[in-house]
């Protein structure tokens, strides 16, 4: 499993699997290739996203809003991890995809459904400070040596980190 290749997916593509793809590829140069989707992919990136990943000098090239069904034709990349970040608390409905790799679920509130300017970037900046927590704990995890089950399992517990928990830590 090297590189380590990991899906990120909600809804739109354009916010929050957009900041965890960006931030993945940043921080686990070599050892992950991360990729995003959404099941109703709003066909461009959010402004904010952009402006969030460059403020905190993670590269932008190459981002782009698009359906999963990019990853269940032939010749899709070969996944070993998929993780929804859709907000099921906002009663967002998360795509399904089947194959053989781990799923998980590290759902966190849409910045994407905040409108007014100031707020929105907050919001993003919020949401991004929570993928950079959950990114950074995938990244130290020792994926080359873990078992399905014990990926599986430390994936569902990084997924339970709130931004409420981060701030404490």
């Amino acid at each position: 499993m090297y590189p380590c290749r990991v899906l990120f997916i909600c809804t739109g593509n354009s916010a929050r699997s957009i900041l965890a793809e960006a931030t993945l590829n940043h921080l686990g140069q070599g050892r992950f290739e991360a990729f995003s989707a959404g099941s109703r992919p709003a066909g461009r990136v959010n402004p904010y996203a952009i402006e969030e990943l460059k403020a905190a000098g993670i590269p932008t090239e190459g981002l782009s809003s698009k359906s999963w069904d990019h990853f269940t034709e032939e010749g899709a990349p070969p996944l070993d991890i998929v993780i929804t970040v859709c907000d099921n608390a906002a009663n967002e409905t998360c795509p399904v995809l089947f194959g053989d790799f781990v799923k998980t679920h590290w759902g966190q509130p849409d910045p994407a459904a905040v409108h007014d300017a100031g707020a929105a970037t907050e919001a993003f900046r919020r949401a991004h400070v929570l993928v950079l927590y959950r990114v950074t704990a995938l990244v130290n995890l020792p994926v080359e040596t873990m078992s399905r089950d014990e990926l599986r399992q430390a994936l569902d517990h990084i997924g339970t980190i709130t931004d409420d928990e981060e701030e404490h830590e």
